[in-house]
């Protein structure tokens, strides 16, 4: 079933609200569920005690991990962004204009709902164990109502065109051959790099516990790299890419 308009127009807050209350995770003191450790010290911890690794060397792994998917964050963000136009990602509103098959958008259907999994993912190791299985479980049920969503919206509103690029490129994992052949859309980059800061500062941040193993920091990080995007995207230009829209 796909996300209503309000659950569409709401989406940042959403978001917002599933990863706070995966750092929060208020269960753990109030009904003592789970215990406060964060998923990548748990993960490191199970390592060490069936003799995979030691724990020193579990950690490292575990957040070059953690890093490679904030990457792939941040490159599908980004990417999906500078084709599609940072007015129209976010727009409160579902767009509908001609079908873009640039860019990422050529290989896979859904790269910036990919790029936000993979953030929400990438902090799930910051957070504590049970924060952790919340967030993923609720912004992957999220993510697939809000991509519903706008399957359905974009049918309805572009007819044919869009349901042909239904067949031709899948959903969540890409597929490299047989892409449609680019359509000559021409990305903003800097803009894009911008308006997806938040993907970015959680990249920063997993470097940054690689480093030092403090977790507070890194919060720290992703709140300033989060404050600084929606300053940004508040006050950058309109591009508008009249195409399907994404969050």
């Amino acid at each position: 079933m796909g996300a209503s308009a309000i659950e569409f127009r709401l989406r940042m807050v959403i978001n917002a609200a599933i990863i706070i209350l995966g750092f929060w995770a208020p269960w753990i003191e109030r009904w003592h569920i789970g215990r406060r450790m964060s998923l990548l010290e748990w993960l490191a911890l199970e390592l060490s005690r069936t003799g995979v690794a030691s724990f020193s060397v579990a950690t490292s792994l575990l957040l070059i991990i953690a890093a490679l998917i904030a990457a792939k964050a941040a490159l599908f963000r980004v990417w999906g962004t500078a084709y599609l136009g940072a007015d129209t990602v976010n727009s409160a509103s579902m767009l509908a204009g001609k079908v873009m098959a640039d860019g990422p958008y050529r290989y896979v259907r859904n790269p910036l709902y990919i790029g936000l999994w993979c953030m929400v993912i990438a902090m799930t190791f910051l957070m504590p164990a049970t924060g952790a299985a919340f967030s993923a479980i609720l912004i992957t049920i999220f993510a697939t109502r809000l991509t519903l969503g706008e399957e359905a919206f974009l049918s309805v509103k572009l007819g044919e065109p869009y349901m042909a690029y239904l067949k031709a490129v899948p959903r969540f994992i890409p597929r490299l051959r047989g892409a449609p052949s680019p359509a000559g859309t021409k990305p903003h980059w800097v803009r894009a790099l911008l308006a997806e800061l938040t993907p970015i500062g959680v990249l920063v941040a997993v470097v940054a516990v690689s480093r030092n193993y403090d977790l507070e920091i890194a919060g720290r990080i992703i709140l300033v790299f989060f404050g600084a995007s929606l300053i940004t995207r508040a006050f950058l230009p309109g591009v508008r890419v009249n195409s399907e829209p994404g969050l």
